[in-house]
């Protein structure tokens, strides 16, 4: 097949003929057209809101996780779902979880996506099940703004325990850059405590032995390559999907691209999945999709786990596609409906690797002005297959991207091509198209406050797990 084509429109769907009623929740961006591959199969029900569009994310106010599950419940029951999905880290998979339980249909435990999301929770449950896996960890002792510890050894990695998108997650140095980290505006406090809430009152009933999500945690920082193994799990058992490559800006934690097929070894790509299997079988995760994010350090042989998301990376179905003619979306919605995800049929791929090119700033005024109409259309004639995100901010919203990611995210390309290297020239090409440096390191200049990428460190954290 011509790497230039389209994509096709669609995947051979599920149980075509009966249309089943499904109930999407929090579905937007990249959901929105990995659901709409399948819309002439399937009747979808959509319900939830959008956490970075205004007004729509206003709904934050006064919002309770169980009442809008009960409510969606409550709908599915009289229009007669046949499943509940969603791949929305920070509320979705959730309610969908709860939803699911209510209507006795298939689903994740709800007690498993509990496990999963509250990392400190995580982190003791991998050190029982997989501790070679695992990464040295610490509650901070500390409430939101509150006094930091005197006696923490330094570097360490620092995150809340229950976030997304890697928001407020990084290393620090010593104790003033770890005391700047942790003050909060009353804004930022308003946002956080409303982010967070909704998870701590379901956990609070469902996991109580978690402890609070209104905290931060202290992990064994690592400077090792990064990927992703996608999954799911049927009938208990986990299988792979296959593995994403991240690729960093150059002496940041910030993500530059993502990038599949990955580059690390069948042997590692093995281990990563049988981490996986003890992982979720400990949590009761017995069906759904996974992510999991995981450190590897060639030179040691080393693999952590990162973290562990109990939902589809939505970013990456599109790259599945490209590259093999499978569609993750296609496949989530039939373990919604509780079938084997493995018996779907495959199209013919596209291309033979594909990859998410992620546009950053590091400083307010380095981002570039979004695409107009005429390079939006130029793209889509140029590169009829390409997938445009962008992410204008400004204000308080930019000025909290700066202070919680390190960097302004301000839009996604996704592309392919015949192999690396035509896969490359191609995102160099879109990116010239739409007035974007390409994300590739030897292409951008300095990149504002970093320097190299620092040494692995292995030190324990004082009361970390050993």
């Amino acid at each position: 097949m011509n790497p230039e084509a389209p994509l096709p429109t669609h995947l051979p769907g599920i149980r075509r003929a009966a249309r089943p009623r499904i109930g999407l929740l929090f579905s937007y961006d990249w959901d929105t057209l990995g659901f709409g591959r399948q819309a002439g199969q399937f009747q979808f029900d959509q319900a939830g809101f959008d956490l970075f569009s205004f007004p729509s994310n206003a709904r934050l106010v006064g919002f309770d996780l169980m009442r809008f599950a009960t409510r969606q419940a409550q709908h599915g029951k009289r229009h007669g779902w046949a499943g509940v999905v969603s791949h929305h880290e920070q509320f979705g998979a959730l309610a969908a979880a709860l939803v699911a339980e209510q209507l006795g249909l298939p689903g994740t435990p709800v007690d498993a996506i509990l496990a999963c999301q509250h990392k400190l929770h995580a982190r003791r449950v991998m050190q029982q099940v997989c501790p070679e896996a695992n990464l040295r960890f610490a509650d901070l002792e500390a409430q939101y703004g509150g006094e930091v510890p005197a006696d923490i050894a330094y570097p360490v990695y620092v995150k809340p325990v229950k976030a997304a998108f890697s928001v407020l997650a990084r290393r620090v140095d010593n104790h003033a850059e770890l005391h700047r980290h942790t003050r909060f505006g009353r804004r930022e406090l308003w946002v956080i405590r409303r982010l967070v809430e909704p998870f701590e009152r379901v956990a609070r009933q469902r996991l109580p032995q978690a402890g609070t999500a209104h905290r931060m945690m202290l992990e064994e920082p690592v400077a090792a390559a990064q990927f992703n193994l996608d999954g799911w799990v049927y009938n208990g058992r986990a299988h792979a999907l296959g593995v994403v490559d991240a690729v960093m800006y150059p002496g940041t934690q910030a993500f530059m691209r993502w990038e599949h097929p990955s580059r690390l070894g069948a042997e590692v790509q093995a281990r990563a999945l049988d981490v996986a299997q003890r992982f979720l079988a400990a949590v009761g995760f017995t069906h759904g999709m996974f992510n999991i994010e995981f450190f590897h350090d060639p030179a040691t042989g080393r693999l952590s786990v990162i973290e562990v998301n109990p939902r589809l990376a939505s970013q990456f179905s599109d790259l599945y596609q490209r590259v093999h003619g499978i569609d993750p979306h296609a496949m989530s919605l039939a373990l919604a409906l509780g079938d084997d995800p493995a018996a779907l049929p495959r199209v013919a791929p596209v291309g033979g690797a594909a990859a998410s090119l992620v546009y950053r700033a590091f400083s307010a005024d380095a981002a570039p002005a979004m695409p107009g109409a005429a390079q939006r259309a130029a793209l889509a004639r140029q590169f009829p297959d390409a997938l445009l995100f962008t992410f204008p901010k400004s204000g308080h919203a930019l000025a909290r991207d700066f202070k919680w990611l390190g960097s302004h995210r301000y839009g996604i390309l996704h592309v392919h091509g015949r192999d690396d290297a035509h896969l490359r020239q191609r995102a160099e090409a879109a990116s010239a198209l739409i007035g974007w440096t390409p994300p590739y390191a030897d292409c951008l200049g300095h990149v504002p406050g970093t320097g190299t990428n620092p040494a692995p460190v292995h030190q324990l954290i004082p009361g970390a797990s050993p």
